[in-house]
């Protein structure tokens, strides 16, 4: 008896179709930069879970993450050089690339293992905190000189931790709709669920500015650690909520 009875690739030409998307993929996100190549290898090992585990819109939910992703990474780019918070040219390395990943990654192979449906809205969750965390980030430290810091509502210069705008935050919660949608169009959760990926990717973003402005700050834990229990908590509120 399989370990995964309730994996999408439960054939083996599901199973290669999984593996030539994940290299393409993966090589893609290389080619443009948006990772380097140890990210490319924790992004292709992500993409397998999440497309041989869930199917075609759990790859294009991460899809829509990705372009969202780095399309707001480009906007301002000069300007985030000056603030000193732009991303690598090279792109984003396997522990920064995982900090997002990783949630989503192992609450599909539980869906996979398990079949139970509020598994796939966590994995949705997750992916939709990290498109709203992002982009909130990329697209506030790109309009804004200053940020309101999320837990005294005090003037900070933009790109400090836990800082938040009003541009960043919309922008941002737009992000995350946009990958649930995604999501919600290739029947990966049923229309009357949307909003709790939604709520809970919207909530993980809270968290995370709130362990920036405070853990963070203080030098206890690094920004890609901080996204990843950001992630984690936006999968385990999506679950919750579902379950």
């Amino acid at each position: 008896m399989t370990l995964f009875p309730h994996a999408w690739a439960s054939s083996t030409d599901r199973f290669v179709l999984a593996v030539i998307v994940t290299l393409a993929f993966a090589l893609l996100a290389r080619a443009v930069r948006g990772v380097d190549w140890s990210g490319a290898a924790a992004g292709g090992l992500a993409c397998f879970a999440l497309f041989a585990g869930a199917g075609p819109a759990a790859f294009a939910a991460l899809t829509a993450l990705f372009v969202l992703t780095w399309l707001s990474t480009r906007v301002g780019y000069r300007r985030k050089q000056e603030l000193g918070v732009a991303e690598r040219r090279e792109g984003r390395n396997a522990g920064q690339v995982l900090a997002n990943l990783a949630a989503p990654a192992l609450a599909v192979v539980v869906f996979a293992a398990m079949g139970q449906h509020a598994w796939l809205v966590a994995v949705i969750a997750a992916l939709s905190e990290a498109a709203t965390d992002t982009v909130a980030s990329e697209i506030g430290q790109s309009r804004k000189h200053n940020a309101r810091l999320i837990t005294s509502w005090k003037l900070v210069p933009a790109g400090v931790d836990g800082g938040i705008t009003l541009a960043g935050t919309v922008t941002g919660a737009a992000a995350g709709i946009a990958v649930v949608a995604v999501a919600t169009a290739g029947a990966l959760l049923p229309v009357t669920q949307t909003w709790i990926p939604v709520l809970a990717g919207f909530a993980g973003m809270l968290a995370d500015s709130f362990l920036g402005a405070t853990i963070q700050r203080r030098g206890w834990i690094s920004n890609p650690a901080v996204n990843l229990c950001a992630t984690f908590a936006a999968a385990a509120l999506g679950y919750f909520l579902a379950a």
